[in-house]
C-alpha cells in the first residue's frame, strides 16, 4: 500500500484523495483546539507560509481522542483555527487516529514509523506523563497525544515521526532536506 491510496474526509463531507498530493512533501498532524500544544498552530502556519510554494503541504486532522481536547464540530474547529491562528493549510474532518475506527492513513503511517522521535530529557519526561493520560494508546505504534507529526517525502516515504513536544519550527531543517 502507498500513502496515496488513502482518502480523507473533508469538513463538508466530501472525500479527498491523497493521490492529489503526489510529489509534495507532507507534514501530517493530529490536532486539537483545547490542548496545551494548540499554540503549535502558529508554528505550523509559519512553516506553511514559508514552504508551501516549494512543495510543502500540511494536513491538519483534528482528533478528539486525547482528553476530549477538540470540542466542537468541524466548522467550529475551522473557525477557531482561522480566527486565532490565521491558518490557511488544509483542515479535514475530525477523525480518530487510534483504535477500531482509526483512519486508514494513520494505520499506514504507524506501520511505517512506530515510534516518536523525542529529543531531550525534559521532553521525554513530559511525554511519559502524557502517555499515562492517554486512554487510546494501547498498541505499539499508537499515537500518544495531540500534535504528533509525520513527515513524508515527495516519493511518499514516511521519513519522520515527531512527538507533540517537537515544535513545528524545530522541523524546519528536516523539512528543507526534502523540499
Amino acid at each position: 500500500m502507498s500513502i496515496y491510496e488513502n482518502k480523507l474526509k473533508m469538513r463538508d463531507g466530501s472525500e479527498y484523495s491523497l493521490e492529489e498530493l503526489k510529489g509534495k512533501v507532507l507534514l501530517i498532524v493530529n490536532t486539537a483546539t483545547g490542548c496545551g500544544f494548540t499554540p503549535q498552530y502558529k508554528g505550523l502556519e509559519d512553516l506553511y507560509e514559508n514552504y508551501r510554494d516549494k512543495g510543502l503541504e500540511i494536513l491538519d486532522i483534528p482528533c478528539d481522542q486525547f482528553g476530549h481536547q477538540a470540542p466542537g464540530d468541524d466548522n467550529e474547529i475551522h473557525e477557531f483555527c482561522t480566527m486565532k491562528y490565521d491558518t490557511k493549510f488544509p483542515r479535514f474532518a475530525k477523525s480518530e487516529v487510534n483504535g477500531e475506527n482509526e483512519l486508514s492513513l494513520y494505520t499506514f503511517l504507524k506501520s511505517e514509523m512506530a515510534e516518536d522521535s523525542v529529543n531531550g530529557l525534559k521532553n521525554k519526561t513530559i511525554m511519559k506523563g502524557v502517555e499515562k493520560l492517554s486512554t487510546t494508546c494501547k498498541n505499539k505504534g499508537d499515537i500518544k497525544w495531540n500534535f504528533t507529526k509525520f513527515l513524508v517525502d515527495r516519493q511518499g516515504n514516511v521519513v519522520g515521526r515527531y512527538s507533540p513536544t517537537t515544535k513545528p519550527e524545530d522541523l524546519e531543517e528536516e523539512i528543507k532536506k526534502y523540499i
